[in-house]
């Protein structure tokens, strides 16, 4: 049991280190810390001038999306770039639990999106005045990381049909973009068309986004349980179904002979 958790908490770091050697801190910030405040305020500012929703909606809301960015194209590229740069064989290879290996690269992506809603929230509220019960400050801690744990399975999940696609990457845009339209972060969900809130259900960040908004306003841990309960099911459910894409894929590329075909 203690090298299964060495092979997922070890081996997630290891490869996340390799993915983003060559990034610089500035590239960081600016990307992944910056751009998110400046989504926010778009939404807020365009938000208060319709008369949709009030300034929390949207800092709750997007500081949540935020997470998603770096986990669903981190998730992704933890499997697809393998490919891309001719490394995937040697991972196919190993001795070990390959679904562990690649299960353990999305949690380093979870703790980076985290850190980046975490981060937009913090200047978020700072900048348009939102206060958060301190006594709620931990379930809303909480409640971002189970978030950013299911955008990382997502991802990971998504990365899972670079096996078998060659341009993965349409398909993860696509998915952010609908993470944006479907998921009630910038759309109250009594706005949206029946099928989309059917559909939002279904993806991670939604159930996570209302019991984040219900905590800034007060409600507290026991009145968000449900929606929480409900965003770690959709986290593991998008886990399994990651593992299972995983090794159906990869039995059929190596029926195919197309592991490192690009």
């Amino acid at each position: 049991m203690t090298a299964l958790f060495r092979l997922i908490g070890v081996g997630g770091v290891i490869a996340y280190r390799a993915l983003f050697n060559w990034t610089t801190p500035a590239m960081f910030v600016g990307s992944l810390l910056v751009g998110p405040i400046f989504q926010l305020l778009f939404f807020a500012y365009l938000g208060r001038q319709l008369g949709v929703a009030d300034d929390r909606f949207y800092i709750v809301g997007n500081a949540v999306l935020a997470a998603s960015l770096s986990c669903v194209f981190g998730g992704t590229m933890a499997v697809a770039n393998e490919r891309r740069y001719g490394t995937l064989g040697h991972v196919l290879m190993s001795p070990r639990s390959r679904t562990a290996v690649f299960l353990g690269r999305a949690l380093p992506y979870a703790g980076n999106g985290l850190l980046i809603a975490v981060s937009t929230l913090t200047v978020g509220s700072l900048l348009l005045g939102l206060r958060v019960p301190v006594e709620d400050l931990p379930a809303l801690l909480l409640t971002l990381a189970v978030a950013s744990l299911a955008c990382g399975f997502f991802g990971l999940t998504l990365g899972a049909l670079g096996l078998r696609f060659r341009d993965v990457w349409v398909v993860s845009n696509v998915s952010v973009a609908l993470l944006l339209l479907l998921t009630g972060v910038n759309v109250p969900p009594a706005e949206l068309p029946a099928w989309m809130r059917v559909t939002g259900e279904l993806l991670p960040i939604t159930h996570a986004a209302e019991a984040a908004r219900r905590l800034a306003a007060g409600d507290g841990f026991r009145a968000v349980a449900p929606q929480l309960a409900a965003e770690l099911a959709i986290g593991a459910a998008y886990a399994v179904l990651a593992a299972l894409l995983l090794r159906v894929f990869e039995a059929e590329s190596r029926r195919r002979a197309s592991l490192d075909t690009l």
